[in-house]
C-alpha cells in the first residue's frame, strides 16, 4: 500500500460535491488547474518546485480525480466558479493561474465571472481560447467532423474512452515513448471521471469562445501561453494576433510541463519574475 507524502484537503463548492485540493509553501499563488478528465498529480515536478519559492495550490475539478463525482455543474462555467469559491476561502489573493489543455477553460471562465482584481497573471497550457472555428486559419483542436467521430466512436464507453486517451498521450502528450506503466497512469487519472461525465465535459470544453477574456489577460495583465511542437506554425501567429501583449513559447508536446519539467519550470520561472 502506498500513501500520499503530504495528503490534501477538501471544500465543500456544492451541496454535496467537494473539492479536493493540494496547498503547499508560500509566497505568491499559483493555482495550477488540470485539463480534460486528469487531476492534480500531473503538476508533481511543479509542485516539488515552485514550492520552495511560492504557494501551490492545485485541485482536483468536480467529478475528477478524488474530487465528487456529481451529474451537475459538470462544465467550465462551474469550473470557474469552483475555482473563485477555492480561491476564497484560502486567501488566495494576487494569484497566477496557470491552466494546462481544457483547464485553461476554467482559467478564462473564472476571468469572464470574476473579473482581474484578484490576480496577477494568467498563463494557460498548450490551448486555443477558440477550441473550433470555420477558420481554416484559427489555432483550433481540430476539424469539426474528427472531433465529432472522436467522441461518437471513443467516449460512449469505458473501453472508449481507454483507448482515446492511450491514443492521446502516446500521440499528443508526449513526444517520447511511454512505459507501460506510465501510460497505463495517465489512463488511470483519466478513467476517475466516468465516461458518460468525461463525454459531457469534452462537448462543453470543444463549443467554448474565450477570446475576448484572453484579449482582456492581454490588455491588462502579464500573461504567458506555452504551446506544443506539433501545432505552433497556426498556433503562433493566431496568438500573436489575438493577444499581441502575451509572452508567447514554444515547447513539447501537449503535456511538455511533465516531460521537459526543467525547461518548462524556468519557462514559468522567467515569466514570474518579470511580474
Amino acid at each position: 500500500m502506498t500513501f500520499l507524502e503530504e495528503p490534501g484537503s477538501y471544500l465543500e463548492v456544492d451541496s454535496g460535491v467537494e473539492l479536493y485540493y493540494e496547498d503547499v509553501g508560500s509566497g505568491m499563488p499559483l493555482i495550477f488547474i488540470p485539463g480534460w478528465t486528469f487531476t492534480t498529480e500531473m503538476f508533481a515536478h511543479q509542485k516539488a518546485y515552485f514550492r520552495n519559492t511560492h504557494r501551490v495550490v492545485s485541485f482536483d475539478p468536480r467529478s475528477h480525480g478524488r474530487s465528487t463525482v456529481t451529474t451537475h455543474g459538470n462544465n467550465y462555467t462551474e469550473q470557474g466558479a469552483d475555482l473563485a469559491k477555492l480561491m476564497d476561502v484560502l486567501g488566495l489573493e494576487d494569484a497566477v493561474l496557470v491552466g494546462w489543455s481544457f483547464g485553461a477553460l476554467a482559467a478564462w471562465s473564472y476571468v469572464r465571472q470574476f473579473g482581474l482584481d484578484n490576480l496577477k497573471g494568467v498563463v494557460t497550457i498548450d490551448l486555443s481560447p477558440r477550441t473550433l472555428s470555420p477558420d481554416p486559419n484559427a489555432w483550433v483542436e481540430g476539424p469539426l467532423d474528427e472531433i465529432g467521430a472522436a467522441y461518437n466512436a471513443y467516449l460512449q464507453t469505458p473501453e472508449g474512452q481507454r483507448e482515446f486517451v492511450e491514443a492521446y498521450a502516446q500521440g499528443v502528450m508526449f513526444q517520447r515513448e511511454l512505459s507501460a506503466a506510465e501510460l497505463f497512469w495517465i489512463v488511470e487519472q483519466s478513467l476517475k471521471t466516468p465516461t458518460h461525465l468525461a463525454a459531457n465535459y469534452f462537448a462543453a470544453g470543444m463549443f467554448e469562445d474565450y477570446r475576448e477574456e484572453a484579449q482582456q489577460i492581454d490588455a491588462d495583465m502579464p500573461a504567458l501561453v506555452v504551446i506544443a511542437e506539433h501545432w505552433a506554425e497556426t498556433a503562433v501567429p493566431f496568438m500573436n494576433n489575438l493577444c499581441p501583449r502575451t509572452r508567447t513559447e514554444v515547447l513539447g508536446g501537449h503535456m511538455m510541463f511533465y516531460e521537459h519539467a526543467e525547461r518548462f519550470n524556468a519557462i514559468l520561472e522567467a515569466f514570474l519574475s518579470s511580474i
